[in-house]
């Protein structure tokens, strides 16, 4: 009996080690291809849009770092989007991070003007290749999916009467005007908007903001994982993330269609 209690001490603390060494493993394994993932994407941007950008002599390359000429530069690409969008004949979303404002435009007239509150950008967009950003942003993004707090269009149900005897108006409350505003605008190519509400003055507005925040968080971990389990790169979003009045954000959720398209400013 006591061989046998013995003999199954070290089988036990074996396992507990060969688990613990395949869990570290798993995580540093993990935490490189996590730290792969963001160059990966900028390879994936040059490769598509670096292209387009002419070979340069010594001249070029002195242009390239005035600070002038990559502010036209800037400029020329984020008219070249507007204009591609305005074609369209539909609503429009615009972002000049410059300004920090959100613009809802209409055949490149502006409808509808938002100042944002706060703003962060991922370090890949402000800090990559310039001219390869400024390639990119010379094409409007087109929404391709989004998640939100709120409905894009909301409907309400009403039992029509027989006649004008049974006609009641509408009492009920307008809770829209309340409920808190948080989206995410996924682009084709990966890049995602997030836009926030700018109030937290209840409870609920902080309680649904970092809900919201957790459940992106957790679709990233499990999407990274399972490309990880098949030992591929998992796919990295830049990001843009601003905060705006719950109103503004809310008109600008509702005004662009499913599939609108956006240009940036940086």
């Amino acid at each position: 009996m006591e061989t046998e209690t013995t003999d199954k001490k070290p089988r036990g603390k074996m396992t507990f080690i060969v688990t613990i060494s395949i869990i570290t493993v798993f995580i540093i394994y993990y935490s490189v291809m996590s730290m792969i993932s963001p160059v990966r994407k900028l390879e994936e941007i040059k490769n598509e849009f670096g292209a387009k950008t002419a070979e340069k002599n010594d001249v070029d390359q002195r242009i390239l770092m005035d600070s002038t000429y990559l502010k036209l530069l800037k400029e020329k690409a984020f008219l070249q989007s507007r204009i591609a969008m305005a074609q369209t004949d539909s609503i429009y979303l615009t972002l000049d991070l410059a300004d920090s404002t959100a613009n809802i435009e209409i055949s490149g007239v502006v409808v509808h003007k938002s100042k944002m509150k706060s703003l962060k950008t991922s370090k890949i967009l402000m800090a990559g290749n310039e001219n390869v950003i400024l390639s990119m942003l010379a094409t409007p993004f087109t929404i391709s999916h989004a998640f939100a707090t709120i409905k894009k269009e909301p409907v309400m149900i009403k039992m029509a009467p027989k006649d004008t005897s049974e006609y009641k108006p509408d009492i009920m409350p307008d809770t829209s005007i309340t409920e808190p505003v948080n989206y995410i605008l996924e682009m084709n190519g990966g890049i995602r908007i997030y836009i926030y509400q700018e109030e937290t003055v209840k409870f609920s507005d902080r309680i649904s903001h970092l809900s919201f925040d957790l459940n992106d968080r957790l679709r990233d971990t499990w999407n990274a994982l399972k490309s990880v389990a098949v030992l591929k790169v998992p796919e990295y979003h830049p990001f843009i993330k601003i905060r705006l009045p719950r109103t503004e954000a809310k008109i600008i959720y509702r005004a662009i269609p499913k599939n609108g398209q956006i240009a940036v400013f940086s």
